[in-house]
């Protein structure tokens, strides 16, 4: 694959026909003698990731040419100096809203599509952000994200997986989906990851132009508009193994979640955990 567009975008980019992790080339290149060769913004593809993870410990795999696995890099500087580490927390939740705002994109532009044809009943779609940063379609998952701190805390690697044209044989899981799925159409890869490329690179120069301030950037507020968990009922599972249910009412300025416990009223903040959407 060449993705003419996407190289465009961005200072440096690196596809691979095979490679176990994107995040782990990526680290080891920006961490290496050769990292003053990787700018903000370096980005590694591939179509065939071997040894993909997730939040949490889990496996991320796909059949070969059906999903892309993206790793950028940021060198958040502020000022000339690197942006404080307090801010990082930030950067997955931004690297959600970007893909999120990428894959409403494609999908919105197949409803047009499908508008334009008289004999046709135009299909509904909701692309919504799950905290932290899984996209969902419909409530199903299309893409989920993975940030690694390099070995010396002045930047990180935002990892992505997105499902692109895997049929519903090729799914890992009951509760997800794909672009092809949705829109009956695969999209060009390079035209869905230059519009990644495009949102990661505004929000995060708009993000550290603001000093690392959420609400002056406006990431707060597009996170939160993004957020389909915020005013939903919850159950997190948090570290150490116990349930916190409730309603999620707002994320707060470190990008937490607030839930509102069902068992007290008393309002927790949320850090890490896995999170699950409950319907009643």
């Amino acid at each position: 694959m060449e993705f003419p567009v996407s190289r465009e975008i961005v200072p440096r980019f690196e596809y691979l026909a095979e490679t176990g992790s994107t995040n782990d080339v990526l680290v080891a290149h920006a961490a290496g003698e050769d990292a003053a060769d990787w700018p903000d913004l370096s980005t590694v593809v591939t179509d065939n990731q071997t040894r993909g993870r997730g939040r949490l410990g889990r496996t991320w795999l796909a059949p070969t040419g059906k999903s892309l696995a993206i790793s950028v890099l940021l060198r958040p500087r502020v000022a000339g100096a690197p942006l404080p580490i307090d801010h990082f927390g930030w950067f997955p939740l931004l690297a959600g809203a970007a893909m999120t705002r990428a894959v409403r994109a494609v999908v919105e532009e197949s409803l047009a599509d499908a508008a334009n044809d008289p004999g046709a009943e135009a299909p509904r779609h909701e692309v919504t952000l799950k905290w932290p940063n899984d996209v969902l379609i419909d409530g199903y998952k299309v893409s989920g994200i993975l940030s690694e701190l390099l070995p010396d805390a002045r930047g990180l690697v935002i990892g992505a997986g997105l499902n692109v044209s895997l049929d519903e044989h090729d799914l890992p899981t009951l509760t997800s989906t794909s672009l092809l799925l949705v829109t009956g159409a695969a999209p060009d890869p390079d035209a869905v990851l230059a519009r990644y490329l495009t949102e990661l690179r505004h929000l995060s120069r708009a993000f550290v132009d603001a000093g690392g301030d959420p609400v002056r950037s406006g990431l707060l507020q597009a996170v939160t508009e993004l957020c389909a968990t915020i005013g939903g009922v919850v159950r997190v599972e948090l570290p150490g193994g116990t349930d916190l249910v409730g309603t999620a009412i707002a994320l707060d300025r470190s990008g937490r979640l607030i839930v509102e416990d069902q068992m007290n009223g008393e309002l927790q903040a949320v850090a890490a955990g896995d999170v699950t959407h409950l319907r009643y």
